[in-house]
């Protein structure tokens, strides 16, 4: 397949989707509402459904998909195979009737796409051996530990690696299987479909904007404790390495090399995340400009703040405020007119006495 070279329209694209009991039903309608509605616009993708016994599979929500007929019924090649994921993946890497489909459907497939925790049977059929990959923020870290052959990147919404590709969570199907489309028909297409179904053609930023709140790193060293404890009650202290070092009472070598081998992360990086997280609550739930928001988590500054922002999560403060404030529900229903149009930044308020 030619990645560089769109398709022409009448060229047909047969897309196969593997499914199973307890799959997640976005993983699977997710791709195929892109690829039929892909139709709509010129594209000409041929999607069925198949499972191993070839009846109908429950999902993780309870929802019944039909399916086209059994595994072993396919015959020939096909363009594209779609592994979806589930909520049990640990049991169904156990699976070994699965994975053999899964290496069988693979090895007739020109390319072969995961969507979220779908990348873990990948990986246990051997597929992503060498390679990179991504899945659910929430599954990264046990599928690179799991996998060490797999090389994962966990901030990705999608990887393309040789012919695989592996995507993030439920919604990050959508991404993969609009790049897809781009790729057969070219990015005409992709477009028009991004527009029809309301999404972006390229969302900004990685999973990390999406994901919740990072736990702390467990220490069992005391000082460490109290160190990073401390952190977080108060953003907005004196956090340098030497400070923290006085507090803690050893040296600041000692220190860093407690983060090191502790917390797996350097006392800068760790001091970043946390105001990173600070000011996150702070854009979702108050009003306060850039500036109060960067002095009362510890940046100091709005751009230091933006810096920050880009470093960890691929966005701006003010996109991901936008993101992430309200969904706008009201607006959106009609209940009132939008606001004027804001042709100056919002007036800085004055930090409050409790900041």
């Amino acid at each position: 397949m030619n990645g560089t070279r769109p398709r022409r329209r009448t060229d047909p694209v047969s897309v196969t989707l593997l499914v199973f009991p307890g799959v997640r039903l976005l993983d699977v309608t997710g791709p195929v509402e892109v690829f039929t509605s892909a139709n709509d616009f010129g594209a000409h993708y041929h999607v069925r459904i198949v499972a191993l016994e070839g009846t109908d599979v429950t999902t993780s929500a309870g929802t019944r998909i039909s399916v086209d007929g059994r595994v072993d019924e396919v015959r020939g090649p096909c363009d594209v195979l779609v592994v979806p994921g589930g909520p049990q993946w640990e049991t169904l890497v156990e699976d070994g009737a699965l994975l053999d489909a899964v290496r069988r459907l693979s090895g007739a497939a020109e390319r072969t796409a995961s969507v979220c925790s779908g990348a873990f049977l990948l990986a246990a059929a051997g597929l992503l051996n060498g390679r990179r990959a991504t899945t659910h923020w929430r599954f990264a870290r046990r599928l690179a530990r799991r996998f060490p052959s797999v090389r994962v990147q966990p901030d990705a919404l999608f990887v393309r690696d040789g012919r695989m590709m592996t995507s993030a969570g439920v919604s990050a199907g959508i991404d993969l299987s609009l790049a897809l489309v781009e790729e057969h028909y070219g990015g005409e297409v992709a477009r028009a479909v991004a527009k029809d179904l309301v999404v972006f053609m390229q969302r900004p930023g990685g999973q990390s904007q999406f994901s919740v709140r990072s736990p702390l790193p467990s220490a069992p060293h005391g000082v460490l404790r109290g160190i990073l404890d401390a952190v977080v009650a108060d953003p907005g202290a004196d956090h340098t390495l030497p400070a923290m070092a006085r507090r803690a009472g050893v040296s600041v070598r000692h220190l860093a090399r407690l983060f090191r081998e502790e917390a797996d992360t350097t006392p800068a990086r760790y001091v970043e995340r946390v105001r990173v997280e600070a000011a996150q609550v702070l854009l979702e739930t108050g009003d306060d400009c850039m500036a109060v928001v960067a002095r009362r988590t510890g940046f100091g500054s709005a751009e230091s703040l933006r810096r920050a922002f880009v470093r960890q999560l691929g966005v701006t403060p003010g996109a991901f405020r936008s993101r992430f404030r309200t969904t706008s529900a009201e607006r959106a229903a009609g209940s009132g007119p939008p606001p004027p149009p804001r042709t100056e930044p919002a007036p800085c308020r004055a930090p409050s006495s409790s900041s």
